[in-house]
């Protein structure tokens, strides 16, 4: 009896132990789930009993079980939306499509999980909306040419529109801006157009800097030419100048010597003392060489007549004796 009573006694205890054990390992398993570690860029909304608690920053937190929940986890990293292409038309009624991309960042977790229901899809049709309003007060060359004014304006509309989301709009781009195919065709005609037409001018502008360069080049061949020539003959007159000097030097120069060597006989012949014999026969060479001339009269001077008369006596004298 004794020893039934105390097996029931610890069949009673094991099974405790084992309920004291399951309920541990319940309850450990309900605090790790409630452990919560947040990452980077991530925020989490917190309620309790169905209303908003807090807001969860990076880090490690604890929620009560079963009275707090997390609401929503959010991403606080810049994201971007793309959306597909809406159709708008133009102040010249020209039906195109243009598909824009939204670049934004949550900034308020509480506003955003509480401000709208669906915070991307009210972008998306504001969006839209936007965007058919500010193409149609454009035609279409201002709409192709024009994508940062319009994105601008696109950004300033949406950054104010989702501000009570708790949302800010960094950045809105027109990604692709597609007319219709026919205006497309007449676009390309046109930009064909216009390179032939630049082709055409610059073809023209080449062959006239041509022209002026060939001209150019001429005109300085000639002036090239033209200060050779006078080079040339500014050269040849210095030469014929320096010949002419040259040769009026060499004359000037034998007319001194002949000067000189006469002058110098002159004074040989002074030295000398010649007697009067000498200076008669030195005249009767020069009467020979008068008479041997060209000349049909023959003056004979004085002088020699009584040169003559002296040879005469001379003669005589010669033959008494």
């Amino acid at each position: 009896m004794t020893t039934a009573l105390f097996m029931n006694v610890m069949a009673m205890n094991q099974g405790a132990l084992v309920a004291l054990a399951i309920i541990g390992v319940l309850l450990l398993i309900i605090i790790m789930s409630n452990i919560h570690v947040v990452p980077q860029a991530r925020a989490y909304v917190i309620e309790r009993l169905g209303a908003y608690h807090a807001t969860w920053g990076t880090g490690l937190h604890f929620k009560i079980p079963f009275i707090d929940r997390i609401a929503k986890k959010i991403n606080k990293m810049e994201q971007v939306a793309d959306f597909p292409p809406q159709p708008v038309i133009t102040k010249d009624n020209v039906r195109m499509q243009i598909d824009t991309v939204v670049f934004y960042q949550i900034t308020d977790s509480k506003l955003y999980s509480y401000g709208h229901a669906t915070p991307m899809t009210a972008i998306e049709n504001l969006t839209s909306t936007t965007l058919r309003n500010i193409i149609g007060e454009m035609e279409l060359d201002a709409t192709l040419t024009s994508r940062d004014i319009i994105n601008s304006k696109m950004r300033a509309i949406l950054d104010e529109a989702t501000d009570p989301w708790g949302i800010k709009v960094s950045r809105v781009e027109l990604k692709n801006i597609i007319p219709p195919k026919e205006i497309q065709d007449a676009m390309e005609k046109q930009m064909k157009a216009e390179r032939e037409r630049r082709e055409a001018i610059l073809r023209a502008e080449g062959e006239k800097n041509s022209a002026i360069l060939l001209a150019e080049g001429r005109k300085q061949s000639l002036i090239l030419d033209a200060e050779a020539e006078k080079q040339s003959r500014i050269l040849r007159a210095e030469a014929e100048k320096q010949s002419q000097v040259l040769k009026a030097e060499g004359e000037a120069e034998a007319i001194l010597k002949i000067q000189q060597a006469t002058a110098d006989g002159i004074k040989m012949i002074n030295e000398a003392k010649p007697g009067e014999g000498v200076i008669a026969i030195k005249s009767l060479e020069s009467l020979e060489k008068v008479a041997n001339g060209q000349a049909t009269k023959i003056i004979i001077p004085s002088e020699i007549q009584n040169v003559a008369g002296l040879v005469a006596s001379i003669k005589g004298v010669a033959e008494e004796k």
